[in-house]
């Protein structure tokens, strides 16, 4: 009896010393259960970091293709920008030099008319001499005619004093009449002078006003 009791003992304590270990492998079990999931869950939170890792590669690269365009635009503008301002400073130039011609052509044309205006009194007043001139010469050809008719009278006789009188009065009729013609003959040419100036000055003015505004003289 006292030996089944004790074999007994000895089983219950086998079986105690069983269920306890089967009790830690259970824990260790449910604890390496556990740790599996940390594990899943950690890999988990890993491969979602490397798809955010990816995705903000991605939106990097996409930044940074961004900013290569916006560089590349910013240097296109920067040229388009240097060539307007250089356009801008070249018709700049040409509205100015245009203004001065404006202005020359002004002061031409106010030069012109003064020097019109002088022409045409110079004219009147040649024209008021040579209308005085030609009623002297007139009045002198009216003497001749009167002393040629007196030389009739006098069966064609005169004096050598009247004869001399007659040549001399004769040779500044001619001279008379050769100045006129002379002067005559300068004004005519500086009439012609000043019309080819002026149609000269017209033609430019014509030119200058198509160069500066090409689509209205169209």
């Amino acid at each position: 009896m006292a030996l089944s009791s004790a074999f007994r003992e000895r089983l219950q304590h086998m079986e105690d010393t069983r269920n306890q270990r089967l009790s830690l492998l259970q824990g260790e079990k449910d604890l390496q259960v556990i740790k599996s999931q940390m594990l899943e869950s950690k890999l988990v939170n890993i491969r979602s970091m490397e798809q955010r890792c990816l995705m903000l590669d991605r939106h990097i690269a996409f930044q940074r293709f961004e900013i290569l365009n916006l560089k590349s635009e910013i240097q296109n503008l920067d040229s388009k920008y240097q060539s307007d301002s250089h356009q801008l400073r070249v018709m700049k130039r040409g509205m100015e030099e245009l203004e001065e011609m404006q202005k020359e052509k002004e002061r031409f044309y106010e030069l012109k008319c003064h020097e019109m205006k002088a022409f045409r009194e110079d004219v009147e007043k040649f024209v008021h001499e040579s209308k005085s001139q030609v009623n002297e010469l007139r009045n002198q050809a009216n003497e001749l005619k009167s002393i040629f008719v007196k030389l009739q009278g006098n069966n064609g006789y005169l004096s050598n004093a009247e004869i001399a009188a007659a040549e001399m009065r004769k040779t500044q009729l001619v001279g008379m009449k050769e100045d006129l013609e002379r002067k005559l003959e300068s004004n005519y040419q500086i009439r012609s002078r000043l019309q080819n100036k002026l149609k000269e000055v017209i033609q430019h003015a014509r030119s200058t006003e198509e160069k500066k505004y090409p689509t209205s003289s169209r």
